[in-house]
């Protein structure tokens, strides 16, 4: 089984940026899949099992940029 999560993020503005929140993402424990879209602030996370939000936040802020939350 699978859960998809769309979360809003602050501070992308570039290919780059999608790239580093999504490598972050990608490193969380049950995530398969991420896309991240800066002009709309909207990413995108596939995993096997819902995802605690904090630990979202945590590898959100630890790339550099504002979690906002859920979309």
């Amino acid at each position: 089984m699978s859960t998809t999560a769309v979360f809003t993020v602050d501070g992308m503005s570039c290919g780059h940026c999608e790239r580093t929140v999504s490598a972050g993402l990608a490193m969380l424990p049950g995530v398969t899949d991420v896309s991240a879209d800066a002009p709309s602030g909207r990413v995108t996370v596939a995993s096997a099992q819902p995802l605690d939000e904090a630990v979202v936040r945590g590898a959100v802020d630890g790339a550099g940029f504002t979690f906002v939350g859920r979309a």
